[in-house]
């Protein structure tokens, strides 16, 4: 799906974490064709259905479709966290109630901070997170969000603090593809 909608791209990139890496996965490409975006969120929700959630909080932008598209699957809410003053709050009349079994739930997972995020603002709410899910684990098979988390596929590539970069020792123009940069 990734290759077939250009979502798979070289170059050199600056993550939404602040790393730099030469390879990137634009989910939004995939996610704008909902069949895809269905499928995916259905294969995402067989993963989180062993831990039946009640709502599946996404941070946004990211994990909004994807989240969305994981509620339908597995028949619950979906609701998302945004920034608000640098931080991940609920906006917009969310509410989570206390006790509620929360699947959190992303597109792309590199350094696992918006996931971390996202399951405080649930347990902030006093929800019970079950549980995280992403379609794409690009962190490595050690990333830790504190919670148990299941991925549908990993991808590696090197990534750089922009003080160690070789792309941009070499002098590649960078490009900002998430979180509302560039692409």
């Amino acid at each position: 799906m990734f290759t077939q909608c250009g979502a798979l791209l070289d170059g050199h990139f600056q993550l939404s974490s602040g790393l730099h890496s030469p390879g990137y996965l634009q989910c939004a490409l995939v996610l704008q064709h909902p069949d895809h975006a269905a499928k995916l969120g259905a294969a995402v929700a067989t993963h989180g259905r062993v831990w039946t959630p009640q709502v599946v909080l996404s941070p946004a932008l990211g994990g909004l479709i994807i989240g969305h598209e994981v509620a339908r699957a597995l028949g619950v809410r979906a609701v998302f966290a945004e920034r608000r003053d640098g931080r991940l709050t609920l906006r917009r009349g969310f509410q989570l109630a206390p006790g509620e079994r929360i699947l959190v739930v992303e597109d792309v997972i590199t350094t696992g901070k918006s996931t971390r995020e996202a399951i405080d603002v649930a347990r902030d709410h006093g929800g019970d997170v079950v549980g995280a899910a992403a379609v794409i684990n690009r962190g490595g098979p050690d990333l830790d969000v504190n919670v148990h988390f299941e991925t549908l596929a990993e991808v590696s590539w090197p990534t750089y603090a922009t003080s160690d970069c070789p792309l941009c020792a070499d002098g590649l123009p960078i490009t900002q593809p998430g979180s509302g940069f560039g692409l």
